[in-house]
């Protein structure tokens, strides 16, 4: 099971994404996994969700970070 965050974030992206994603270079992969941190982090409604499903939380939060471009 991946540990380091950009390993985390590839896991929650569908595969379609990972493969766009992991294709790109390593520090555009650290950037959207911080960010993709800091979504997870932040959104109360991130951490009911978590409750329930963590994979479904981090997929949410992965959706909304690449959806914003990473912002």
């Amino acid at each position: 099971m991946p540990m380091d965050s950009v390993g985390r974030f590839l896991t929650a992206l569908d595969p379609e994404q990972r493969e766009a994603i992991g294709a790109k270079p390593r520090q555009e992969q650290e950037r959207l996994a911080a960010a993709w941190e800091r979504e997870l982090e932040s959104d109360d409604e991130l951490d009911t969700l978590d409750e329930l499903s963590p994979p479904a939380a981090e997929a949410e939060a992965a959706r909304r970070v690449l959806d914003r471009g990473g912002d």
